[in-house]
């Protein structure tokens, strides 16, 4: 699978450990994040993967910033992405399940690394549900 990635300064780190962990699963990752701590600004890294992810380049997108907030509302605003804050696997399983979520967005500053790889694998690993949710998805969408 072909997974775009961004995060600001918050997440180098957490990157560098979800892109080892997807390479060794065999996926092909999109880098779009900073790789310091120096401060930067999250919209500059998650609107690359939110068009990765809208223009077909990638299947689905991880975003990461100190909170989660920012660079999910970041993605968006893009037309066809379902950015979804997820800080338990548990949260990441249902944003795809019920929300057919395309983009997970972690808060570094609210989840361990251990816990980000959970969350990034349970929403990689895991299929829209469909059925009564699939009316839901298509009605989150602006005209």
């Amino acid at each position: 699978m072909k997974i775009s990635i961004g995060n600001d300064h918050a997440g180098p780190d957490y990157k560098k450990a979800i892109v080892a962990y997807l390479v060794s699963k065999g996926h092909e990752i999109l880098n779009h994040g900073t790789d310091t701590f120096d401060s930067v600004d999250y919209p500059d890294f998650g609107h690359p993967v939110a068009t990765d992810v809208t223009s077909g380049n990638a299947e689905l997108g991880i975003v990461i910033c100190g909170s989660g907030n920012g660079i999910a509302m970041t993605a968006n605003k893009h037309q066809g992405i379902r950015a979804a804050l997820c800080w338990t696997k548990e949260i990441s399983a249902l944003a795809r399940q019920h929300n057919n979520a395309n983009v997970v967005s972690i808060p570094a500053r609210f989840t361990s690394i251990q816990q980000a790889i959970e969350i990034v694998d349970t929403f990689i690993t895991t299929d829209f549900e469909g059925g009564r949710h699939a009316n839901r998805v298509d009605k989150i969408a602006c005209s």
